[in-house]
């Protein structure tokens, strides 16, 4: 009996030690803006980057370097979406960045499929996805309007 006792004494223990951990992580809106911030801003410069021209590239027929560019783009934007997520939310907004995430991984889907469009050369095909992209990524952004982002708002319409 007194084995029994120390035993689920030294789990209760165990317990407690583990909830402090995940009471201490708890962040504001202020440290998680803080803390993806960073993490947009370079994947806006990789963006730039990578996207410089994509617009003639289609309007010029080229449309294999434009499919490349938009491919490109959208590894850039899966990589950030990836250390975004690895970012603790703030328990208020867990829901709302929670989605928000979704919007981006869906932005990611539809970068890759006007890629794909393009690169078997169907050109009203891969507008079509881009107009979706657009419209997607204003969703998207007016998910976190409040935590007034300057580098996490996704805007397509300066690239494409």
């Amino acid at each position: 009996m007194p084995g029994k006792k120390l035993m689920l004494s030294m789990v209760a223990t165990a317990v407690l030690f583990a909830a402090v951990p995940a009471l201490a992580a708890e962040v504001s809106p202020d440290e998680y803006k803080a803390k993806v911030e960073p993490i947009c801003q370079a994947n806006l410069k990789a963006n730039e980057k990578i996207l410089k021209g994509v617009r003639e590239n289609v309007k010029t027929g080229k449309l294999s370097k434009a499919s490349r560019q938009l491919l490109g783009a959208a590894k850039a934007l899966k990589k950030t979406r990836s250390e975004l997520l690895q970012v603790p939310t703030p328990a208020a907004d867990a829901a709302r960045l929670t989605k928000w995430l979704k919007g981006v991984k869906t932005e990611v889907e539809l970068l890759e499929a006007a890629g794909r469009k393009l690169a078997h050369g169907e050109r009203t095909g891969a507008s079509k996805m881009v107009i979706r992209l657009r419209s997607n990524a204003l969703k998207t952004n007016n998910l976190v309007l409040s935590y007034e982002f300057h580098y996490c708002k996704f805007e397509p319409q300066k690239f494409i």
